[in-house]
């Protein structure tokens, strides 16, 4: 008989349990309470919460957005080519998509900072907005000026050049710098890029005249990447193969010393190149450094006052810089060590694309070779032939502005249609304002490809005389 009074009392702490579990709306049911409209909202999205996959982080947090002042005076877009390529990059990798779920994380990371424009924005306040999701997938437009420095090296020994250090000389020599710090070791897919800098730059000094003499340089060989070995890796740069006739065994032994390792001693490399050069007087010599390295110098230098020296001394080189898969700090200072020396810039992603940027001095060696022989100059020297970076130049910006619309273009489709983020009036007017901005720069490019088509038929100097005179016109800043 003691039995049921314990039976009881169990069955009694069970329905208590049972109703401490309850949910919120449930208590508020057994209570008589009336369940909001924001209750169900709230409870609905619990649901969705629970339902998300959580192999991707669990739960996402909204990420808290700005607010735009409504007295906002948004930034005029650029109004030249050259204020274009003033522009810093934002995200230029591959095309991102809202139709596809494993894009979306990507796509809320890069639009997370973007304000909000959810209710009944002003039209200055939409502007405002279009112009933060601009810099987000801001490409990395090259301007007059790069192009400028691409003529003007591939005009070198034409004979209506009057610059001395553009013209050829008794001898050619060609130098290239080679990054050898421990970032080279980065897989490319399937190859290191030291690994695809070796086999461009086997390449690029197999194909050169006989005559003409190569030097190896690299910097950044010893030590490690850590802060113990620091001093001593920014103190390492070793001429591995002096500068001579080119010679295949002797080239690829030299070559198996470049092994990646420490940090990145750019100002060094560029002194000892100087020195490398000190009896190949410009007078008598036409001295070419390539100078290749896959990000900023790390040594707390001064490549860029490194490379003025250089490019005062009286070896006048040409100094032309590739940036080989080098973030946005790194371009902006090899940009302007190619500047304060008038040479090239390129950056390029993968041993293709450096081939090809090397492949062009091929062409001045042969134009070199051929001065030697004393054979008249083909006429095509004398005018900017199409064959240049010219097109080359048009094409690849054109591509550069298709994606950064096509991507603008799909990332409001997705902040609209899936996110919910703003209404159909400002979805319409950003998608018109990435149309307008775009086709604006189309129409920019078109006048340049023309104007460039017209100078074809000019001498060279002249053709680089106005396209200088019109871009400084254009350019931005202090130049």
């Amino acid at each position: 008989m003691k039995l049921k009074p314990f039976l009881l009392w169990t069955v009694f702490i069970f329905i208590l349990t049972a109703c401490s579990e309850k949910t919120d709306d449930e208590k508020k049911l057994v209570s008589n309470e009336p369940i909001t409209l924001d209750d169900v909202k709230k409870s609905e999205k619990e649901k969705e919460s629970e339902g998300e996959d959580e192999s991707e982080n669990g739960v996402e947090e909204e990420t808290e957005k700005h607010t735009i002042p409504q007295d906002i005076e948004p930034a005029p877009l650029p109004q030249t080519l050259a204020e274009l390529a003033a522009l810093p990059p934002g995200y230029t990798g591959r095309q991102l998509f809202g139709i596809q779920k494993e894009d979306h994380q990507k796509l809320d990371e890069l639009t997370a900072n973007l304000p909000d424009i959810s209710g009944e924005p002003t039209e200055a306040q939409l502007t405002h907005y279009y112009n933060e999701i601009l810099a987000v997938f801001q490409h990395d437009f090259i301007g007059p000026e790069e192009l400028l420095a691409k003529m003007r090296f591939q005009a070198i020994g034409n004979p209506d050049i009057e610059d001395p250090r553009m013209q050829f000389k008794e001898n050619l020599n060609v130098l290239v710098l080679l990054d050898a710090s421990g970032s080279m070791r980065k897989d490319l897919g399937g190859e290191t890029q030291m690994a695809a800098a070796k086999k461009a730059i086997t390449n690029f000094v197999e194909g050169l005249p006989a005559e003409a003499n190569v030097g190896l340089r690299i910097y950044g060989h010893e030590g490690t990447g850590s802060d113990a070995d620091k001093a001593r890796s920014c103190a390492s740069s070793d001429l591995i193969y002096s500068i001579g006739k080119y010679n295949k065994a002797g080239f690829q032994t030299s070559l198996e010393k470049a092994q990646p390792a420490g940090w990145t001693p750019i100002q060094l490399a560029i002194n000892e190149a100087q020195k490398d050069l000190a009896e190949f007087k410009g007078d008598q010599n036409t001295n070419i450094i390539y100078l290749v390295s896959d990000g900023v110098s790390t040594c707390d230098d001064d490549p860029v006052a490194a490379a003025k020296q250089l490019y005062k001394s009286d070896i006048t080189p040409i100094v032309n810089v590739i940036g080989f898969n080098v973030d946005n700090e790194g371009q902006k200072q090899l940009k302007e060590v190619a500047k304060v020396t008038e040479g090239t810039y390129e950056d390029v992603q993968n041993a293709e694309s450096l081939q090809n940027e090397l492949d062009q001095m091929k062409e001045i060696a042969k134009g070199w070779e051929e001065w030697k022989r004393q054979k008249e100059t083909d006429v095509k020297h004398n005018l900017v032939r199409n064959d240049l970076d010219i097109f080359v130049y048009e094409s690849k910006e054109y591509r550069k502005r298709v994606d950064e619309g096509s991507q603008i273009g799909t990332a409001l489709q997705y902040l609209y249609q899936d996110r919910k983020l703003m209404t159909s009036e400002s979805y319409n007017y950003l998608r018109e304002k990435n149309s307008e901005y775009h086709k604006w720069m189309d129409e920019e490019y078109k006048i340049l490809k023309k104007e460039l088509e017209d100078l074809n038929e000019m001498k060279i100097g002249e053709a680089l005389q106005l396209i200088e005179e019109k871009f400084n016109q254009n350019v931005p800043g202090d130049s």
